[in-house]
């Protein structure tokens, strides 16, 4: 009886240690796409132009990856969304992101267990930077600032991730998609339009999108930690990174 369990319990540790050495690679794999979205993204964006109005400017390239201090306000501004707030530390972890951008929803997970494993000690902060060549990722944009009118960003930016296949890479509007999200979130839906239609929500995404071009951002997902921008290849790299940072 004893010979079994013992052989249960090496056979169940066994089966944890190949889950853990899973997730390990999973994340790995991740990280690798995200860092080849980044690198064609940034190609893209090098000859993309922004309308703006009247206006119309190239994306900067080129910068420095030391572009921001800890304290920069471009990195994080008062109305700046917070999934995770940590109140008693100043370690700030920033992503620039477009809701569209395939290497942002790999990054999605990788963010989401940073979070669960830093809780109460890092701040996530969330930036707007949708990309000119996806066709709804403004759109989508709009409908997660939307939502957060109403006190529902996580919710919807969380919504935005888990559907992206089924909406991504159309060349079709989302809108009604985007509007059901909303209901299904149980947003009032009359509020819902007039913000999503209103001139000052566009604004304020293109705001995030100005601060990100004069940091030098090129692509997304891009990640800010206490100033400082991040190009890691696997989850330890974040890891090492933070608890550098909390150390400091």
């Amino acid at each position: 009886m004893s010979q079994g369990n013992d052989r249960a319990a090496r056979r169940a540790k066994l089966e944890a240690l190949r889950a853990a050495e899973q997730r390990k690679k999973s994340r790995t794999v991740a990280l690798a796409v995200i860092g080849a979205f980044v690198a064609v993204a940034g190609a893209v964006l090098a000859i993309a132009w922004l309308s703006d109005g009247d206006e119309r400017r190239t994306i900067a390239t080129g910068r420095s990856s030391g572009a921001g201090s800890a304290a920069d306000s471009r990195l994080v501004r008062a109305d700046s969304h917070r999934l995770s707030e940590a109140r008693g530390s100043d370690v700030t972890l920033v992503e620039f992101l477009d809701f569209e951008c395939e290497a942002c929803r790999a990054a999605y997970p990788i963010v989401e267990d940073l979070r669960k494993e830093y809780a109460g000690r890092v701040t996530f902060v969330v930036r707007y930077f949708p990309i000119p060549s996806h066709f709804n990722a403004e759109r989508a944009a709009r409908a997660v600032e939307s939502a957060a009118q109403q006190g529902k960003f996580e919710q919807m930016y969380k919504r935005m991730y888990e559907t992206q296949t089924q909406w991504g890479e159309r060349q079709v509007p989302a809108d009604q998609t985007f509007r059901g999200f909303a209901a299904d979130l149980g947003l009032d839906l009359a509020r819902y339009d007039r913000d999503y239609d209103d001139p000052a929500t566009l604004k304020r995404i293109r705001k995030d999108v100005a601060d990100g071009e004069a940091l030098g951002v090129s692509g997304t997902p891009t990640f800010f930690l206490n100033g400082r921008k991040l190009t890691p290849s696997s989850y330890d790299d974040f890891r090492n990174a933070v608890d550098a940072a909390l150390a400091e």
